[in-house]
């Protein structure tokens, strides 16, 4: 019975490790794709700057709690 947790809790850490990498993918696109469209459009670069912040924030937060969960769990 105590391999059967230990093995669940083994499977869930993975899984928020996982989450935690996403999320640092999510945000290198997220990036990318913002300084694409500045090169494109560069009037438009506090706009998208200041989106893009919020973006980024809005994904750390994602690993911030994958994090947390890794170390409850």
């Amino acid at each position: 019975m105590e391999l059967d947790v230990d093995s669940a809790r083994l499977i869930a850490k993975g899984l928020c490790t996982v989450t935690m990498g996403g999320s640092g993918i999510g945000e290198g696109y997220l990036i990318g794709k913002t300084i694409e469209a500045i090169g494109r459009n560069p009037k438009l670069e506090g706009n998208l700057f200041t989106k893009m912040f919020i973006g980024v924030a809005l994904a750390e937060s994602t690993a911030i709690y994958a994090l947390v969960a890794f170390f409850i769990v």
